[in-house]
């Protein structure tokens, strides 16, 4: 099971699934997305995180809840992706 998925055809835009790391700014929030990779050398897997900011229209999404954000054009120097829905909220 990736984090990753992509649909098929001329719109075909990334959709991570994270958790939400900051929930500080106005209608902007930062997703931790989290991969395993296999080192080259050591062919140990090793987990790699990765920070995402995305647009969150409505204020919805808080610290600790799971995310689906999907990949967008630029809405800002590093806002490139928007909420798609909260999978799960943090307790």
């Amino acid at each position: 099971m990736g984090n990753e998925e992509r649909s098929v055809g001329r719109n075909s835009r990334r959709v991570l699934r994270g958790i939400v790391v900051s929930s500080k700014m106005d209608k902007t929030r930062v997703a931790a997305i989290e991969r395993n990779v296999t080192h080259p050398l050591y062919k140990k897997v090793v987990k790699k995180t990765t920070k995402f900011k995305f647009h969150d229209e409505n204020n919805e999404s808080k610290t600790g809840d799971l995310v689906e954000i999907m990949e967008t054009r630029h809405l800002s120097r590093d806002k490139y992706f928007r909420l798609v829905k909260i999978v799960e909220v943090a307790k």
